[in-house]
């Protein structure tokens, strides 16, 4: 296994302070539009539901162009379906819950990604369901597909933290490297 940088190279405690900080920046920035996606997720339904067409009309277009939409394979909210379906809803609100947890399991300085074993297993629930659902083998029910939907969120948001500590720490040392050579 090669060696990563938060392996070979030795890092001052003020370094990963910094890091730490920057990463709680960059993962914040990440939460923060998962948060507004989901947030316009539930919007959709809400502004039908006030017969604000003017907003809900483009909402529902909009996330037209990354779900199909099924008003029977979607949750509902004040009689109006979510902006996605069912599975759909399951990755966007498990990748805004990934992202939030993330802090709590991993320490914010270590950008070592868990093998991507982990990534292609958080898939196999959800290919498995939908296969089986396609394929006539079992209905899949909403609980099905929010659940897998969670399982494939959840195991995105543990490799896209690990991307932007990565991100952060290259930030940080390019900004150290801008400021040792104003000072020289």
């Amino acid at each position: 296994m090669p060696e990563t940088s938060s392996q070979s190279e030795y890092r001052s405690i003020e370094f990963l302070s910094d890091l730490r900080s920057r990463s709680r920046l960059f993962l914040a920035g990440m939460t923060g539009i998962a948060a507004v996606w989901a947030i316009l997720i539930l919007a959709a339904p809400v502004a039908a539901a006030s017969a604000l067409e003017s907003l809900s009309g483009p909402l529902y277009d909009f996330f037209g162009y990354v779900c199909h939409q099924l008003p029977d394979r979607s949750f509902h909210l004040l009689e109006h379906k979510l902006a996605v379906c069912s599975r759909c809803s399951g990755v966007y609100f498990g990748l805004l819950g990934g992202l939030l947890a993330y802090p709590f399991v991993r320490p914010l300085d270590n950008s070592d990604p868990l093998p991507r074993f982990w990534l292609f297993a958080s898939m196999v629930p959800i290919a498995a369901d939908w296969s089986l659902g396609y394929f006539g083998v079992i209905e899949n029910s909403h609980f099905s597909r929010v659940i897998t939907g969670l399982i494939l969120g959840v195991g995105c948001a543990i490799f896209i933290a690990p991307a932007l500590i990565e991100l952060a720490e290259i930030s940080l040392r390019r900004s150290a490297l801008k400021s040792r050579k104003a000072t020289s």
